[in-house]
């Protein structure tokens, strides 16, 4: 697949809609307004926004706790109205989506591979080569229910594509530390499972890996695992400490990240020199999504609290 003019801008737009999404979130944790929690998953919106914005519409997505899927589900289709008014605990049933193909999200990391290898099977006997996009990050790779989908995946050939976002950082522990190898791809080999290790800052990079991987799938190949070396700029959860195990993580780092290897700024710089991006097309953009996250906000002001009305608390707890 090679991106036309046209879609390359819709992955910078959508870069940029995740970043001002997570940056909204960040400033409403701290107003007291995210009702639970906030992962945020600055410096990684190329990952999902790269995999997921192409997909077709009657794929499968998982996402990871990252950004509690704000990278993969605003790119997928998911409108910021309604995205806004679930984290907000204002509306919808918690995180599923069938109209976008997600399906739910487990409680605990790592507990929907098996669910989604089983959901792969479903779209293997349906014979309409739909694919099941398994996003996760590094610190999944240590559960086994990770280790049983593959061998599923592999065995029942399904068409499934794994997702590792690997920011170097599992919760508060450097993966070098729990994994001796350079590469969490490595994992797969021992499975038979072609891998391809990116560049988790490069949205192009990403798209062109998961394509490949999504149509091997969608005719017949099997499943695939692609890792995609990130960074994140926050700390693992909002309103705690930037651990990295018995200290803190080394904040120069994260800052030379910033600025050197911001995934939004790499493409902005990277689209301006082939000619399909201006300085006016960013302001427009900039402009636009900022309206975009503003009559979100204030259309979610002006929803209930569910359990003030009881017909909103029933239907943000069941499923009909």
């Amino acid at each position: 697949m090679t991106l036309t003019s046209e879609q390359k801008i819709k992955l910078y737009t959508n870069l940029v809609r995740c970043r001002k999404a997570d940056e909204f979130f960040v400033e409403g944790f701290a107003a007291g307004k995210v009702l639970a929690f906030w992962h945020s998953g600055q410096g990684q919106e190329a990952i999902g926004v790269g995999a997921v914005t192409f997909l077709r519409e009657d794929d499968y997505i998982f996402f990871t706790h990252r950004g509690e899927g704000v990278n993969e589900l605003i790119p997928r289709g998911l409108s910021m109205k309604k995205y806004i008014a679930r984290i907000f605990g204002k509306e919808g049933s918690g995180p599923a989506f069938p109209e976008l193909g997600m399906m739910g999200m487990a409680g605990t990391v790592g507990g929907l591979f098996t669910i989604g290898a089983g959901l792969a099977f479903t779209a293997k006997q349906n014979g309409k080569g739909q694919v099941v996009m398994q996003c996760l990050g590094d610190g999944d790779t240590g559960h086994g229910t990770f280790h049983t989908a593959l061998l599923m995946s592999r065995y029942w050939n399904l068409p499934t594509v794994f997702l590792c976002s690997n920011n170097a950082m599992a919760m508060w522990v450097p993966t070098n530390m729990i994994y001796p190898r350079e590469n969490l791809a490595d994992l797969v080999y021992g499975y038979d499972i072609p891998s391809a290790v990116v560049d988790g800052q490069d949205v192009e990079a990403v798209n062109y890996a998961s394509q490949a991987a999504v149509d091997r799938a969608r005719a017949g190949g099997g499943p695939s695992f692609i890792e995609c070396k990130t960074h994140r700029f926050r700390t693992h959860n909002e309103g705690m400490a930037d651990f990295c195990h018995t200290s803190y993580r080394d904040q120069s780092e994260i800052e030379n990240w910033k600025q050197n290897r911001d995934p939004i700024k790499l493409y902005q710089e990277k689209l301006k020199k082939e000619g399909v991006l201006t300085d006016t097309d960013i302001a427009r953009i900039n402009s636009e999504i900022a309206l975009e996250v503003k009559e979100a906000e204030e259309y979610v002001a002006g929803l209930p609290v569910p359990s003030e009305v009881p017909d909103n608390l029933e239907k943000a707890i069941y499923v009909d």
